[in-house]
């Protein structure tokens, strides 16, 4: 059974992840820029490689040990192979097939697969309250992709692409909580950045070794985001969010993401609100709200 104090939130992690929402957010719009210019394969190999090197310094600085027990390795490989390689080359392939803000919504349906998996799992209690959030914010999903199911329908694996990479994450998140490794979290994000990147770096060798072409300013500032904040910032975000709190609220709570990266499309391709996006927004804040405040003390 989850114990108490990570049924919500704690205040001091909400700063966190609102830094996780708007990087996380923010990057569906850098990404879709960067593919348009980098072929799948180099631009996460260039991420991981990069971001990964960036969170080792950033380690050391601080003063952690960057040492791993022998008998961890196996589990630490398990956890970057779900959470790292199959996340990102399936969001990449997915998100050139779809558009931007869509296949953010398809690939954040993960607390549909991470909720009954931490229930079965782990025994975290399913509460009524859990269950609410979670219907709340797959509403705001699905008003969110009901206008565009004719355009999803026209790509498939693109949509399935972008729902395997939700299934995969919820795996290893669920995984990581029922494996806690006792690692400092800067040497944890790390090393399982650089041991998912490993199958990344072999593929982008084998299948793309002459593929590489010069690329413009824009797509080079978009990866630099990626490598920075997308990467180094906001996987240490999510995966001292995902330790510190039960599966269904660290689930729940970054369903603002895509809500996020439909607001950018708006902001920065021109595109206007309409009132499903307001309503999915709605139903979004409430929901994350439903299992982040504290409930009200009976009488």
């Amino acid at each position: 059974m989850t114990p108490t104090s990570d049924q919500r939130m704690p205040r001091s992690l909400w700063w966190t992840l609102a830094g996780l929402t708007f990087a996380w957010g923010f990057n569906w719009t850098a990404m879709k820029v960067a593919l348009d210019e980098f072929t799948p394969w180099i631009f996460r190999s260039l991420c991981i490689t990069f971001g990964s090197l960036l969170l080792f310094g950033i380690a050391y600085a601080a003063g952690n040990s960057l040492r791993v027990p022998r008998h961890l390795w196996g589990k630490l490989a398990v956890l970057a192979f779900f959470n790292v390689t199959c996340w990102n080359m399936m969001i990449a392939f997915g998100l050139m097939m779809i558009p931007s803000g869509r296949a953010a919504i398809l690939a954040f349906t993960m607390p549909v697969w991470s909720v009954p998996l931490s229930a079965w799992l782990l025994g975290e209690k399913i509460t009524g309250r859990k269950v609410g959030a979670l219907l709340l914010g797959m509403i705001g999903m699905a008003l969110l992709i009901g206008e565009d199911l004719v355009v999803i329908g026209r790509a498939p694996l693109g949509a399935l692409l972008a729902l395997g990479a939700a299934f995969t994450w919820a795996i290893g998140t669920v995984m990581q909580k029922r494996w806690p490794l006792g690692l400092p979290m800067g040497t944890f994000t790390a090393w399982t950045m650089s041991l998912g990147g490993l199958p990344i770096l072999l593929g982008t060798l084998v299948f793309e070794r002459n593929a590489w072409t010069p690329v413009g300013t824009v797509a080079w500032l978009a990866l630099l985001y990626n490598i920075v904040i997308a990467f180094a910032f906001a996987y240490w975000a999510w995966f001292k969010i995902a330790s510190s709190v039960s599966v269904t609220v660290s689930s729940i709570s970054v369903l603002s993401v895509p809500i996020v990266g439909v607001l950018c499309g708006f902001v920065f391709l021109g595109e206007r609100p309409s009132v499903q996006e307001y309503a999915a927004l709605a139903c979004v804040v409430l929901a994350v709200l439903a299992v982040n405040l504290p409930a009200r003390k009976r009488q």
